[in-house]
């Protein structure tokens, strides 16, 4: 079963659209000054948001998602409540709180922008992030959306900072359902706002806390893809127990691990740091736990009962780095992730 299961992450759509960004990169350090991709900001290109410092010893975040098409034709209520519901765990996830969100959509008249925009409004009241601008092209002949979040960090939490040693521990929201029948865990449009925001208030915490310095929400790429970003950003491996991570009652594990849930972290803890984290989750009725740990030999293993695979060798072959030919001198600069 564990050897299904690594080929059909392998071959998983998500992991496809997370690849995908290593010949962006590519393309990027080439197009640059000397084939390089330093851009002279806090944490380097490849985090969940860009962080710039704000010269008051904290960070401005930056980010932007683009909706896939076929997910704004079929769902475009649920593609713009997403749009800026991603977003929000973006800049969560770097440890900060999120100041507003602005919009770029095209649609053919107001079909399907009416709903793109009503989604994205219902999702700025509850997340209480408002939609401050935008672009907008009603003369398209096919419906796209970008959502854009402008947000603030007092300590940062990065993807470049997880280290040997660490505890990994995924959180999840397992109080939701499938929007059947695609691949995403709708725990935020049925909740209400204040617990939503009391949720995703857990991670600056940690981090000006002191308790975690590491970690990335949970995207498209699935637990076991964001866990592989994290670790390749930080230049480091792990081993995971497939069984051990956080799952709803009733669904299968090989569709789990290939779905998007609306509140998913993976974080690298270290070790007497552990249960303070558990703790924080805990009390707020959120699934947590320790799924594996982190390691020096770049390459991602999962483990089910006795049963050992690798999924994959960052030292061969790039996930969502710049490719092994490239003229670029860094071996750990992406794009966003």
């Amino acid at each position: 079963m564990l050897h299904a299961i690594v080929a059909a992450l392998r071959d998983s759509r998500g992991f496809a659209h997370k690849r995908d960004i290593s010949d962006i990169v590519t393309a990027l350090g080439r197009a640059l000054p000397g084939g390089t991709t330093d851009l002279s900001q806090a944490v380097p290109i490849g985090d969940d948001c860009a962080a710039i410092p704000d010269g008051n010893g904290g960070y401005l975040l930056f980010a932007i998602e683009g909706l896939v098409e076929d997910f704004i034709t079929r769902m475009p209520w649920f593609a713009g409540y997403c749009g800026v519901m991603v977003n929000v765990s973006d800049i969560y996830a770097m440890g900060g709180r999120p100041t507003a969100v602005v919009n770029a959509l095209w649609s053919a008249g107001m079909q399907p922008a009416d709903e793109m925009l009503k989604g994205m409004a219902v999702a700025s009241a509850k997340y209480g992030v408002p939609i401050v601008g935008g672009h907008s092209n009603n003369r398209s002949e096919r419906p796209q959306l970008a959502v854009s979040i402008l947000g603030r960090a007092k300590k940062l939490l990065t993807s470049f900072d997880a280290r040997p040693g660490d505890r990994l521990v995924m959180a999840i929201d397992l109080r939701g359902a499938y929007e059947e029948p695609f691949p995403y865990w709708n725990a935020s449009t049925a909740t209400p706002g204040e617990r939503l925001r009391g949720d995703l208030e857990i991670l600056p915490l940690l981090a000006e806390d002191g308790l975690c310095e590491a970690g990335k929400d949970i995207s498209m790429a699935g637990a076991i893809g964001t866990a592989l970003m994290l670790l390749e950003c930080s230049g480091v491996g792990a081993t995971i127990d497939i069984d051990a991570i956080p799952r709803p009652a009733g669904v299968p594990l090989l569709r789990w691990l290939t779905s998007f849930p609306s509140y998913g972290f993976v974080l690298s803890v270290r070790p007497d740091k552990v249960d303070a984290v558990l703790a924080r989750f805990a009390a707020r009725d959120l699934a947590a736990t320790v799924v594996g740990d982190v390691d020096a030999t770049r390459k991602l293993m999962l483990r089910q009962g006795s049963q050992h695979e690798e999924l994959w060798d960052l030292q061969r072959d790039a996930f969502i780095c710049e490719a092994a030919d490239s003229d670029s001198e860094s071996d750990v600069q992406v794009a966003h992730a």
